[in-house]
């Protein structure tokens, strides 16, 4: 493991520059807005195939930042995602508005303009409400909430929180995909399966207190309080042809989401020890990235071993592991979700890798049988 990037250097924002990266996605929506054609095209081949080239360009970043650096010398990386947010709500809602008044997009282009919105609402979005619901204040959970609602995901944040980081590598978590399980079948498993096993989450801790799971407390009325206001002004803006747009982006932001989480624990499982208990969540529990273009683009999402090993970890904080310490994906997510899509290739690809690290982690366990067919139980 290399030597600790010293807090000086994570002060200045040159360092945190390549972060902002993300930026530059918003003036190609608008491209592909106002030039139609192919150019609606942009924001998928920048996000899937312009950082999947650049990380061929820029290699791994095995550096790591000092993990007790202090918020202070974070500035310019929080700022970011802090920034985010009101530039997300203006540029969706704005794009939306010329979309729907404009004579020059064919309706086939109006809705690659925002599938082009849904991918970055997914790759950028939701990434950052990610970033931001592990946070310990109360604002950056809201901008955490106001990203999810913008997609009609917000239950996200209850199924992340309370189902996921507890019980990933188990039957009881649903985003952790089975070993040999294809992403279209894992897809609209997960679809169901994480609404109501958050809904399930938040009635149970509501129950511990002896309240009924329709209490103002649960979170769930200001998730359905908020994506009923965005679909409201989706629908002042444009009507129909507005909330239709909206849908679409939401859509694919949600697919996006879930084929990261495909790819984040694919056929990796903790150890049952008996009784309904697991080992503790270690680094080798998640697949782990350290391209480095790839990683600026989602914020060192790919540093998922970390990131459930130590969860309220700010994204620069996160470290990254060795192929010892860690399982290593061959590309970054812009690569492997491609790949993700194609069923036979990707088990081409990583089931070796799952057998492998199997036999490295877990040489005791014969019969893997009983993890490879393990059911999803809701949480109770």
């Amino acid at each position: 493991m290399s030597q600790f990037i010293p807090a000086d250097r994570l002060r200045t924002w040159r360092r945190a520059m390549p972060f902002w990266l993300s930026l530059l996605l918003v003036p190609l929506v608008w491209a592909g807005a106002q030039m139609g054609g192919w150019w609606v095209l942009l924001p998928p081949l920048a996000t899937w195939y312009l950082f999947a080239a650049l990380d061929g360009v820029f290699g791994l970043e095995l550096e790591n930042a000092d993990p007790e650096t202090a918020d202070a010398d974070l500035k310019w990386y929080i700022r970011l995602t802090s920034f985010w947010v009101p530039l997300h709500v203006v540029t969706l809602f704005a794009l939306l508005a010329y979309v729907t008044h404009t004579e020059h997009l064919s309706s086939l282009a109006k809705v690659g303009v925002f599938f082009g919105m849904g991918v970055i609402s997914g790759t950028i979005g939701i990434n950052y409400s990610h970033e931001l619901m592990h946070q310990r204040n109360r604002y950056e959970r809201w901008m955490g909430d106001i990203l999810l609602a913008l997609v009609l995901y917000s239950h996200f944040r209850s199924e992340h929180l309370l189902v996921h980081h507890r019980y990933v590598g188990t039957p009881r978590d649903p985003v952790t995909a089975r070993y040999n399980e294809g992403f279209h079948r894992f897809y609209p498993r997960v679809l169901w399966q994480c609404w109501r096993s958050a809904l399930g989450a938040e009635a149970a801790l509501l129950a511990r207190k002896s309240l009924p799971w329709h209490h103002p407390s649960n979170p769930f009325w200001r998730y359905w309080g908020l994506q009923a206001a965005f679909l409201a002004l989706a629908a002042l803006i444009g009507g129909w042809s507005g909330v239709a747009l909206f849908l679409v982006q939401a859509g694919v932001a949600i697919w996006q989401l879930e084929l990261v989480n495909y790819v984040e624990h694919y056929g990796l499982t903790r150890k049952h020890l008996g009784d309904g208990k697991y080992e503790h969540v270690k680094p080798h529990h998640s697949w782990n990235a350290a391209h480095k273009a790839s990683n600026w683009l989602l914020i060192n999402l790919q540093r998922h071993s970390d990131h459930h090993y130590k969860p309220d970890r700010r994204f620069p904080l996160l470290q990254t592991y060795s192929e010892e310490e860690a399982p290593q994906l061959p590309y970054g997510y812009p690569v492997m979700t491609v790949a993700a899509m194609i069923p036979p290739l990707w088990r081409r690809v990583m089931n070796p890798k799952v057998r492998q690290w199997r036999r490295k982690h877990y040489p005791e366990i014969k019969d893997w049988l009983p993890y490879n067919k393990a059911r999803n139980p809701m949480p109770r």
